[in-house]
C-alpha cells in the first residue's frame, strides 16, 4: 500500500511585479538601513552626547548647526532616507497584509501621500531656514 502526499493549496497570487522592482526594494532597505545607523548615530552624537545634552537643543542650538551646509545636507539625507526607507517597509507591510485588491490600493496611496507631504515640507524646512530670524518676533537678528 502506498502513502501519497496530501495535496496543497496554491499560494494566492498576485498580478506579476513588473521587472527587478521588488530586488531593488530590498537591496535599498538593506543599504539604507546600514547609512540610517551611521546618520542617526552621528546625530545622537553631535545632538545629545557631545555638549550639554538635551538642554542645549533650541533654536539657537538648530541655527547654529543648520548654518553649516554639511549640516543641512546630514540632516537631509536622514530625512530622505528614513521616510522612504520606512514607507517601504510600510508598503511591504500593506502588500502582505491586505487581501482585497482595492485595500491595498487605497492604503499604498495614502502611504504615499503621507511620505510625499512629509518629505516636501521637511526638505522645505530644512533647505529654507533661516537662522537670522528671532522666533520670539519674527524679526532678523543677523547684522550685515
Amino acid at each position: 500500500m502506498a502513502i501519497t502526499a496530501p495535496a496543497l493549496e496554491a499560494p494566492r497570487s498576485r498580478a506579476p511585479r513588473s521587472g527587478n522592482a521588488e530586488l531593488y526594494g530590498w537591496l535599498f532597505m538593506r543599504l539604507s538601513g546600514v547609512v540610517l545607523v551611521v546618520l542617526v548615530f552621528g546625530h545622537l552624537l553631535v545632538n545629545l552626547v557631545l555638549g550639554e545634552g538635551i538642554k542645549q537643543i533650541d533654536f539657537a542650538f538648530v541655527a547654529g548647526k543648520w548654518a553649516s551646509p554639511f549640516w543641512q545636507l546630514w540632516d537631509l539625507a536622514m530625512l530622505w532616507l528614513a521616510l522612504i526607507h520606512g514607507g517601504n517597509g510600510m508598503r511591504t507591510i500593506i502588500a502582505d497584509y491586505s487581501e482585497k485588491d482595492s485595500t491595498r490600493l487605497w492604503l499604498t496611496g495614502a502611504l504615499v501621500v503621507a511620505v510625499v507631504v512629509t518629505l516636501t515640507i521637511g526638505t522645505y524646512t530644512i533647505t529654507t531656514f533661516d537662522p537670522c530670524i528671532d522666533p520670539a518676533s519674527t524679526l532678523s537678528v543677523c547684522t550685515g
